[in-house]
């Protein structure tokens, strides 16, 4: 797979993030807290096609870092659809989990809807937790992986 991983452009990760995960919705409702945050301990990464760097990204996710806990949460990962099932998530995902081991966190974590689980469970070794809730109708996990 020849791709590039590298901080993606703000306004693509909503982008896609709202094409993908709620259609449905405007952007101003896929934007999370600390989001825009500048002290470095947001990281936005998109996963491109190695052919422009004028092209949008294909997978995108958020990295929110407390360095004090060295603990790393990852949030709004997504794939275009026409992308999904092609390795390409996995491939943003085994980045991240490298970038956290070089970083020293030691515990990884997700707010993963409840049906996608399995994928973090047997690709890449969460743990799911007890911790579930429900929003806009869709139930949700939240599983954990220390490193």
């Amino acid at each position: 797979m020849n791709v590039i991983i590298k901080e993606c452009n703000y306004n693509d990760i909503l982008e896609l993030r709202r094409k993908v995960m709620y259609p449905e919705k405007d952007l101003d409702y896929v934007k999370v807290e600390n989001d825009e945050d500048k002290s470095g301990s947001t990281i936005h990464l998109g996963l491109y096609e190695n052919r422009s760097e004028r092209e949008k990204p294909i997978s995108i996710i958020s990295l929110f870092l407390n360095k004090d806990k060295k603990e790393m949460q990852f949030r709004k990962f997504a794939t275009k659809i026409e992308f999904q099932n092609k390795g390409y998530g996995t491939e943003l995902l085994s980045y991240v989990i490298n970038y956290a081991k070089t970083n020293s966190i030691k515990r990884i974590w997700c707010n993963s809807r409840a049906e996608k689980s399995d994928f973090y469970v047997k690709k890449f070794n969460f743990n799911l937790t007890n911790q579930t809730y429900t929003k806009d109708g869709r139930d949700f996990i939240i599983l954990e992986r220390f490193l």
